[in-house]
């Protein structure tokens, strides 16, 4: 499931709760020191603190005046987003990203989506071709998701959502990229996604399966261009 976007305030919070020890330890802090340690007032670390727990970012347990802290792997992963950015942002820029995963059966809904008019437009403008109706799913290698994750934090061209007859469609970031180092393809990242960060959905304008007889099971080498991408 996709992380939802915080204030740079409480990503602010959660770095500095990571600074202190706050995972995988937890940390015991009252929300005065904590104020000390964000250079502001104890109502705003107070604040912070309610709404991180609200989210399920941090869990905290109360100890008289002060309180145990200690970030969930769901605020990691918040914090994992950060770094894979500025890392991104500070090392030299690649333009490609190689990387292998095994083919498997989605949910079926990759036809329903791709073949939404508010989608097959932009795919045709942004992506240069008419994407075939549906989805190849590629989960990742274990030791190839962190190149995916930066990936995700390059610059990408984006496919605006869109509402049609009263339902909403995402946004999502895409990539050019090839498949198998001969059938061109597009990445796409939606926005919100029921996967966990381990899948990758590519289209085509051809039927993949077909053109590189591909079946469940089979591991693929896909590789992921940044250099056209536009933000």
């Amino acid at each position: 499931m996709a992380t939802q976007e915080l204030k740079p305030s409480l990503l602010i919070t959660l770095y500095k709760l990571i600074e202190v020890g706050a995972y995988p330890d937890e940390v015991i802090f009252t929300t005065t020191e904590l104020a000390k340690l964000l250079k502001g007032s104890q109502q705003t670390a107070s604040r912070h603190l309610i709404e991180l727990e609200r989210r399920g970012l941090i869990r905290r347990v109360k100890l008289g005046r002060r309180e145990s802290i200690k970030i969930t792997l769901t605020g990691v992963k918040h914090l994992d987003n950060m770094f894979l950015t500025l890392r991104r942002a500070f090392e030299l820029k690649k333009t490609e990203t190689v990387f292998e995963g095994t083919v498997f059966s989605g949910l079926g809904e990759g036809a329903y989506y791709i073949s939404q008019p508010g989608y097959k437009q932009q795919f045709a403008t942004k992506l240069g071709f008419d994407p075939y109706p549906g989805t190849l799913n590629v989960r990742v290698r274990e030791e190839d998701q962190a190149e995916v994750r930066m990936l995700e934090a390059s610059p990408f061209i984006l496919v605006e959502g869109f509402t049609d007859g009263g339902r909403s469609f995402g946004p999502a970031k895409c990539f050019h990229g090839k498949i198998a180092d001969k059938v061109e393809i597009a990445f796409i990242f939606p926005v919100r996604t029921h996967y966990s960060g381990d899948v990758v959905e590519i289209i085509s304008s051809k039927y993949l399966r077909d053109t590189l007889r591909l079946k469940d099971g089979d591991v693929v080498k896909v590789r992921a261009f940044t250099s056209k991408a536009l933000l």
